[in-house]
């Protein structure tokens, strides 16, 4: 079993930045991914970030590219979110989840989703005001 504390979340205004950290526990040499995903109050919830653990490759959802960044401590088993030029639409819980399922969808394109069968944290709020 993994373990996953998600934390850094707050209150900051548009433009501003926040950094988020998910610190892993437990049987943390099982972990292939971590992924960041989001659920703003009546949305579905939906795909930020995700990091290899051993190699550092990411994929980020459109939504967010060039604005934030994923980065882990393998030393710290710590998954962090570097999030720049935030948006009210960035308001939402944010949650990490061990190994994620990535798949290629009939195009091609690498489609992130939660993987239920991994650990989720218990979320941080971000709220972005206008």
């Amino acid at each position: 079993q993994v373990q996953l504390v998600e934390s850094g979340g707050g209150l900051v205004q548009a433009g501003g930045s926040l950094r988020l950290s998910c610190a892993a526990s437990g049987r943390t040499f099982s972990i292939y991914t971590m992924g960041w995903f989001r659920q703003a109050p009546g949305k579905e919830r939906e795909f930020v970030a995700v990091i290899t653990w051993r190699s550092g490759s990411t994929w980020f959802a459109d939504s967010v590219k060039g604005r934030f960044t994923i980065s882990r401590d393998n030393a710290q088993n710590t998954v962090y979110l570097q999030m720049n030029s935030l948006k009210p639409e960035d308001t939402a819980v944010y949650y990490c989840n061990s190994d994620p399922i990535i798949k290629p969808d009939s195009e091609g394109r690498l489609r992130v989703s939660g993987n239920d069968d991994g650990s989720w944290g218990q979320g941080t709020q971000v709220t972005v005001s206008s």
